[in-house]
């Protein structure tokens, strides 16, 4: 997701979105402001980095997995979250090719098991993992679930690289798209930024809450997760500390609760708040 870049940008660490956000292009003008929030800056930092993370591990993205120096990044951020989670181990002892293998096992790379060889019936099945929204949500329909999303990612100015051919679900846009929210909320800390924080609560309700939890029960049943286990079961926790705290900043006083009430309901059909 390429941006604007925001005050909160500045506060942090210039190239943050440039590392991170390459999928969504944004228009959307910015306010300019003294005050900067820097903990929900520092968020949006994470979910930068976490969508970063969820790429095919590229020769860039692995020397710095492999040299330690994203985990030192992502730790550093998250120090500075103002949130009681603990940073997780992103390092890898695997070589490039081992980790893309892993990748491509967990979150690619389907099979096909014939049925009934007397008629050809063949079972095609999915990747073991989706990093897709829609995969978790068997009650409500790819499309609305995706149309939800453009309308969300158009209001904020926000544009799909159609070269990346994903669709509006899949876990790097939703986190890059989160690390959006937070950089604008904590740019604009002065003049409106209930109104984003609102936005990033609705976010998580609706969606993001959903699919991490989602990644992470799916990937606790798959042995060999590495990284993207460690990396999951950090975002679950770390989205439910973000809408707890934006529940008290806001005083709506729901907590998790709220968020579980709202997967529940999408689970039957609805879509969350």
């Amino acid at each position: 997701m390429t941006t604007p870049k925001t005050n909160a940008d500045d506060a942090e660490r210039d190239d943050v979105s440039n590392m991170a956000d390459d999928d969504v292009e944004s228009e959307r003008d910015e306010p300019v402001l003294g005050a900067i929030d820097t903990e929900t800056g520092a968020r949006g930092a994470v979910y930068a980095l976490a969508a970063r993370a969820f790429g095919e591990p590229d020769p860039e993205l692995y020397g710095a997995l492999a040299d330690g120096s994203f985990d030192e990044e992502f730790a550093t951020f998250v120090d500075h979250t103002g949130l009681a989670v603990d940073s997780p181990d992103l390092t890898v002892d695997d070589d490039r090719n081992t980790l893309a293998a892993r990748y491509n096992d967990l979150f690619v790379v389907g099979y096909s098991e014939v049925i009934d060889g007397t008629d050809g019936t063949i079972d095609n099945q999915g990747p073991p993992v989706s990093l897709y929204e829609s995969a978790y949500r068997s009650a409500v329909s790819w499309n609305d679930v995706n149309l939800d999303l453009a309308r969300a990612y158009e209001y904020f100015g926000c544009e799909i690289d159609q070269e990346e051919r994903r669709h509006h679900d899949h876990v790097r846009l939703e986190l890059e798209f989160a690390g959006y929210l937070c950089r604008l909320a904590a740019a604009d800390a002065v003049a409106g930024g209930a109104d984003v924080d609102r936005a990033r609560l609705d976010f998580h309700d609706r969606h993001l809450t959903i699919l991490v939890t989602g990644l992470h029960d799916a990937l606790a049943e798959e042995p060999g997760t590495s990284i993207y286990g460690r990396l999951t079961a950090f975002l679950d926790d770390f989205t439910e500390a973000d809408v707890d705290d934006l529940d008290a900043r806001l005083d709506v006083g729901a907590g998790r609760a709220a968020t579980a009430s709202s997967s529940d309901n999408a689970k039957n059909g609805g879509e969350g708040r």
